[in-house]
């Protein structure tokens, strides 16, 4: 590509560049959205994050480690947004036995409610996207699959847990749907996750 995509010249004349500007504007509105949510709970918007996810992943993912890969950040400030969350009583550690320097993070009954509120942040985005058609969305979700799976084969986004990255993933064939190998279970458009509790990574 010889031209940035925020030229106006050529992004005026390039449907793939009006793409690409249009998600970075709705990236904007994530980011507005969730900093208008935490500033109401006095929280930053990655303390906010953290609490949405740990409100819905396991015990395996809610670890420094993990958390660090998942919101690609180092385990230092990982570490140093759990301790705030402490602080604030809104979670517990879980020291596992067999290492102490190791903990699964909970949340405390304060955390789970404010977990609960504000993982609602994105509601406007939402709206238009029920608006449309089933197959308008069927259509728009395939595209999204498609640039994430991209993004984390050249290593921008370190982890997945997306239907096409799992090894239980049988891809189509002769113009036949995908399917799940461990569901056993024909994988419609409709059916496709983004985000998968029982998802093992390709080796």
């Amino acid at each position: 590509m010889n031209e940035s995509d925020f030229n106006l010249k050529h992004q005026n004349q390039n449907t793939e560049s009006k793409i690409v500007a249009s998600l970075e504007r709705i990236s904007q509105a994530f980011r507005v959205l969730l900093w208008q949510e935490s500033k109401e709970y006095a929280l930053s918007p990655i303390q906010v994050q953290v609490l949405i996810f740990l409100l819905n992943h396991s015990n395996e993912k809610r670890k420094v480690s993990y958390l660090a890969d998942e919101f690609n950040m180092t385990k230092a400030t990982i570490s140093e947004t759990v301790k705030s969350l402490e602080q604030k009583n809104l979670i517990t550690k879980e020291y596992e036995p067999h290492d102490t320097r190791s903990y699964i993070i909970h949340l405390t009954q304060k955390g789970k409610e404010i977990a609960d509120k504000t993982s609602y942040f994105t509601r406007e985005i939402s709206a238009p996207i029920q608006n449309l058609d089933e197959e308008s969305k069927e259509n728009m979700l395939q595209s999204l699959f498609d640039i994430i799976h991209h993004l984390n084969k050249t290593g921008v986004i370190t982890i997945q847990r997306m239907c096409t990255t799992c090894v239980y993933f049988r891809p189509s064939a002769e113009g036949k749907e995908p399917v799940c190998g461990l569901l056993e279970k024909v994988l419609y458009s409709e059916d496709l996750r983004i985000d998968c509790p029982e998802h093992q990574m390709k080796a």
